[in-house]
């Protein structure tokens, strides 16, 4: 099955990084470690999104090279896509960021979302 990247809005979104960047594993029984079609490293984000409503949920995001943030930052995903993936009876959505800036940088210091 093909899948078509689904672009996502994360203007209304505040997003802070949970945990920091860890090279993406194919397996975990060997390490074998997961890159992209060009052959670089892919990296999970851990990120804690929450919506205007209060509503919180952490999700992992792929990305390539690996990002320069920390935890407790507040950063906004640059070119952000989900997948939607399905295996047998189970079924979810991966995301990838082309890159991830400091909220302070994407937004200025002290503006509104």
């Amino acid at each position: 099955m093909r899948t078509i990247p689904i672009p996502v809005d994360v203007s209304k979104l505040h997003i802070t990084c949970a945990k920091a960047a860890r090279p993406r594993l194919v397996s975990k029984e060997t390490g074998e470690i997961k890159r992209d079609r060009d052959g670089n490293t892919m990296y999970e984000v851990t990120l804690l999104i929450e919506d205007s409503n209060g509503r919180m949920e952490l999700v992992k995001v792929s990305v390539t090279p690996e990002p320069p943030i920390s935890p407790g930052e507040e950063v906004v995903p640059v070119g952000m896509v989900g997948y939607v993936w399905e295996q047998g009876d189970r079924w979810g959505i991966s995301y990838r960021a082309q890159s991830f800036l400091p909220a302070t940088a994407a937004y200025g210091a002290g503006a509104d979302r």
